[in-house]
């Protein structure tokens, strides 16, 4: 079940790139680290309070129609490109690289998404995570984050109490990105009980003496601290999430 990773960690709890779920809709290229849409995987439902990291490459010109959604917490982060949002709060704007949308939600909103570059795809990663609680008011936040002037140093993306700049998320969850240069480490120590994710978008990382390539995901239970040291320089995300009660 999501949460029940046991030692030894690296057997049993990587998700490998290739592994993961995979559309082509033609406008769109999407891969799914757990199970989402037509993908079905049982064994990778998510992963505690975290639902959905799917990989998405958008066509130019192209994109999701309005849609709705509720209790959800949505992160967007855009690796390249530009992804244009609209929702029925009246919130819009452009996501660019090096950007993070947060959209909460709450008992109900409707959104679009759509790539504005005539000649250019937009490539990014969708996160949900669960809400502590169901229903409440709606919301949207974006900021941008630092992450190719600042490497070798994690940057928060999204916290329970928006700390460090971050987004405000409704759920004790925080989520950081990195960009780490060849050569050079980073640790991350957790809280007794928290779960964790690492999901690598570009380059090549050592975890804890395991090597990830590029889309592959790593669910992290019982281990006080990760070591991370990048093969060549690596772009990734560190989920660090709640116990599963």
């Amino acid at each position: 079940e999501s949460g029940q990773c046991r030692n030894p960690w690296w057997q049993q709890c990587r998700k490998p790139a290739a592994e993961r779920g995979y559309a082509d809709h033609g406008w769109l290229e999407a891969r799914h680290s757990f199970s989402f849409a037509n993908y079905h995987d049982p064994a990778h439902m998510g992963w505690g309070v975290l639902r959905v990291i799917n990989e998405d490459r958008v066509a130019p010109g192209t994109g999701f129609g309005t849609h709705g959604h509720r209790d959800m917490e949505i992160i967007t982060w855009i690796i390249s490109g530009e992804l244009a949002h609209r929702d029925s709060l009246g919130n819009g704007g452009v996501i660019r690289r090096g950007e993070a949308q947060r959209m909460s939600a709450g008992s109900g909103v409707r959104h679009s998404e759509v790539n504005p570059s005539p000649d250019t795809p937009v490539h990014l990663l969708q996160i949900w995570i669960e809400p502590a609680l169901p229903g409440g008011e709606a919301s949207w936040e974006q900021r941008a984050f630092p992450v190719d002037a600042l490497p070798g140093e994690f940057l928060l993306l999204a916290s329970p109490d928006g700390r460090d700049g971050s987004t405000r998320i409704a759920q004790d969850a925080c989520v950081s990105v990195a960009v780490l240069p060849t050569g050079e480490q980073l640790t991350h120590r957790f809280l007794p009980k928290r779960l964790g994710w690492v999901q690598l978008v570009s380059g090549r990382l050592s975890l804890n003496g395991q090597t990830l390539a590029p889309g592959d995901g790593a669910a992290i239970a019982d281990l006080a601290q990760l070591e991370f040291l990048a093969i060549e320089t690596a772009e990734f995300l560190l989920f660090d999430l709640p116990p599963v009660h």
